[in-house]
């Protein structure tokens, strides 16, 4: 209950009845001693009325609530607003204007655009008496691409865009060369006027907005035939964050995108933000040009090796919407059009369990699929299902074994996508479409293809087909027995260890925080490990040897293999897709291998063998590799004294070490002790130096870029062998001889 006494700050209330405002005074029902007051349900608390509303004109909207054009103001933001630049470029060489974009990171913080599309139109638009530049970035909803047969299907749909970009930049210059000659305009917070510049432009200029008309200057002379557009502009710092900022990682990441969506393409990204300090303007330029589009883009982000081709599925399909339509009048009429979608699937199937699927609307990625990708998804799972039911007796599948999605997509590398006039996104950021028509076309266009692809009489396509339906049908039964092990599974105790491998040496703890599994490499150091360990915590897994390499294995073959099965099955968490992290067994993953080649060796199969199927291990940051010493240094003391053990892990870290003691007077047990393995160790100075948590040395295994990490694991230890060898060649002058085995 709100006590009106308590609050005698609040304001002056005035009844809706009488407009009599409140007195101070407490009027209510007496109850005993108390008198409580009466809260009428029509009192207003404060007084609001028309001139209380606001109302925001042209770019102001923009400036007010930038989050609701760009989702943010920090460095998401402020590169949404570079994509809406780009974009623009990007529509005019899709719609066959230009070839080549160039974007530049100038070192004072503003970027560029160059194109070479038509260029922005300088004539003057009749309804608002103003030069075309100027009504593309200061009208919000203004442009060519509300289907007036400039473009027929792009990016930009809402027209705010590039006047979003101007509305938020402390300064924007805009050039068009167009009809022989150079036009240009500058805008400050929107508005345009002109610039002071002395030298260099600079966004803190005096700045003179045009008071009377606006003016599109004519600065130069162009060849004939020669048209485009170039756009700088200088981020506003009283919208965005102070650690806002062109994020250049993100930036290759969209121009190589794009550039496999439009093939023929050039997109040329120059950075001369860290090159300026080196006094090398060009130090930083990458380009990406791609000829092979979508096929070409599958096979990059395909990482594992291949189960089908690349299968390409094209097709259309047409469809009626009602949308209002400006009239020549400037009416908006309800009027039903029939758009045309272009449908564009490229996918291959790999070995892999991973699923990346990229999907686009008019060159516009959408993270967050939509449509367009439900129909894919949908129908891929019903179209698959139907040809593992007619395929039942072959693949050994029972009635009630019933394909998921997840089977289906298990390592499924596939980008998807559509042309459509006019397409609806959620929001003006675009990662949602959200056009009901597309879903079915989208369906029918692969339903269609694929239907061709399974009843095809051709050698290789029914070659494909089976090594397909083997593929999602292992995918299944392995999760089945997944799901079913995951029900049954529990921390073992005591009696129940033996369903674990016998050679595991558990730990008596059943808190999984605490507890920590080394796998070891060899008998020999599991002998040693065994009295060096805490057996209240510590659990040993001895492997023999070098495992299989996973890399090139199918999963069949590392399931059926001993030693990848044993870790598999002490862990405790599954593998692959089905891997829960929830259910491992232990808080630590420790691999504890000789410190030489083979030991290296061990260890790098080991972290494939992670990688692949038990990756949220790495990524959780569970994952160490033990560091045993390389050398053992007996200081000699003088007298009764007793005689310093000292441990190195390096050839350097030992020099280091010597000439420190030989400065200081002090002598050393000749020859220094050099561990080639573990089991040259007894169990005191195993655990002293590698397994006690008091004085041991871990290296956390990370995995800050799993994409990264994935090719770099493809290359070592793939199926290729020719970039492998092209990467030792390279490699083999960066390698010093006595750093091998040491």
């Amino acid at each position: 209950m709100l006590n009106l006494e308590a609050c005698p700050d609040i304001g002056v209330f005035r009844s809706p009845r009488t407009r009599a405002p409140w007195d101070g005074q407490t009027r209510g029902v007496s109850a005993g001693s108390e008198t409580r007051p009466r809260i009428d349900s029509e009192i207003v608390t404060a007084e609001y009325s028309a001139h209380h509303l606001q109302v925001l004109e042209g770019l102001e909207a923009v400036r007010k609530r930038p989050g609701m054009y760009i989702g943010s103001n920090g460095s998401p933001g402020l590169m949404h607003c570079l994509w809406e630049i780009i974009d623009n470029a990007v529509d005019e060489a899709v719609a066959g204007n230009g070839s080549r974009i160039d974007i530049i990171l100038h070192p004072d913080g503003s970027v560029e655009v160059h194109d070479q599309g038509r260029g922005i139109p300088v004539d003057v638009e009749p309804r608002t008496g103003l030069t075309g530049v100027e009504v593309v970035f200061t009208k919000l909803h203004a442009g060519g691409k509300f289907g007036g047969g400039s473009y027929a299907a792009s990016g930009g749909l809402h027209g705010v865009g590039a006047s979003v970009v101007n509305a938020l930049s402390e300064r924007l210059d805009v050039e068009v060369d167009r009809g022989g000659k150079t036009h240009a305009m500058s805008f400050h917070r929107g508005e345009p006027g002109i610039f002071k510049d002395s030298g260099e432009k600079r966004p803190d200029a005096p700045f003179s907005p045009f008071e009377d008309k606006s003016e599109l200057r004519v600065i130069g002379k162009t060849a004939r035939g020669v048209t485009g557009s170039r756009v700088r502009y200088w981020a506003d710092r009283q919208i965005f964050t102070k650690d806002a900022a062109f994020q250049l990682a993100e930036l290759e990441t969209r121009a190589r995108q794009t550039a496999f969506l439009v093939p023929g393409l050039e997109i040329v990204i120059r950075d001369e933000r860290a090159a300026a300090a080196e006094g090398d303007r060009a130090l930083n330029e990458t380009s990406h040009r791609y000829e092979g589009g979508i096929s070409e883009f599958v096979e990059y982000l395909a990482t594992d090796a291949p189960v089908t081709d690349t299968w390409r599925i094209q097709g259309e399909g047409v469809f009626k919407e009602t949308v209002p339509v400006l009239q020549a009048d400037g009416h908006m009429v309800s009027t039903e059009v029939e758009r045309v979608c272009g449908v564009d699937i490229a996918l291959r199937w790999g070995t892999g369990y991973e699923t990346t699927v990229r999907s686009f609307v008019n060159i516009i990625s959408t993270p967050k699929g939509g449509t367009h990708q439900q129909g894919f998804e949908q129908e891929m799972l019903k179209t698959l299902r139907a040809q593992v039911e007619q395929n039942a007796r072959r693949l050994k599948v029972s009635a009630s074994d019933k394909l998921e999605k997840d089977d289906v997509l298990a390592g499924l590398t596939a980008v998807l996508t559509v042309n459509v006039p006019e397409p609806q996104f959620e929001g003006q950021t675009k990662e949602v479409l959200g056009t009901p028509a597309v879903r079915q076309i989208v369906a029918q266009v692969l339903r269609n293809d694929l239907g061709a692809r399974f009843s095809s009489t051709k050698r290789d396509d029914k070659s494909q087909a089976t090594q397909l339906l083997d593929k999602i049908v292992a995918e299944m039964k392995a999760r089945v027995s997944a799901r079913a092990h995951k029900e049954t599974q529990r921390r073992k105790n005591a009696l129940e260890s033996s369903t674990l491998p016998t050679k595991l040496v558990d730990c008596r703890t059943n808190e999984v925080e605490r507890s920590e599994l080394f796998i070891v490499e060899g008998d020999s150091a599991l002998g040693t490990a065994k009295n060096a360990r805490n057996s209240e915590f510590q659990a040993l897994l001895p492997i023999r040897g070098k495992i299989l390499n996973v890399q090139k294995a199918s999963v069949g073959d590392m399931l059926s293999n001993a030693e990848c099965a044993s870790i598999i099955q002490v862990i405790g968490a599954g593998s692959g897709r089905s891997f829960d992290i929830d259910a491992a067994r232990y808080g630590k993953v420790i691999l504890m291998s000789d410190a030489d080649v083979d030991g290296a060796h061990i260890r790098t199969l080991l972290l494939t063998l992670f990688f692949r199927y038990m990756r949220p291990l790495i990524e959780d940051g569970r994952v160490f590799a033990a560091v045993p010493p390389l050398h053992r240094v007996i200081v000699m003391n003088p007298g009764s004294k007793p005689n310093e053990t000292i441990y190195t892990y390096s050839e350097q870290e030992m020099h280091a070490l010597l000439a420190k003691l030989r400065k200081a007077g002090k002598r050393w047990h000749e020859p220094i002790q050099r561990y080639k393995g573990l089991g040259e160790m007894d169990a005191e100075q195993l655990a002293t130096t590698t397994m006690d948590r008091g004085g041991r040395l871990l290296r956390r295994v990370r995995m800050e870029d799993a994409e990264a990490a994935g090719r770099v694991f493809e290359l070592l230890m793939g199926n290729e062998v020719a970039p492998r060898r092209e990467f030792i060649i390279d490699s083999a002058g960066h390698l010093s001889r006595e750093s091998i085995d040491a």
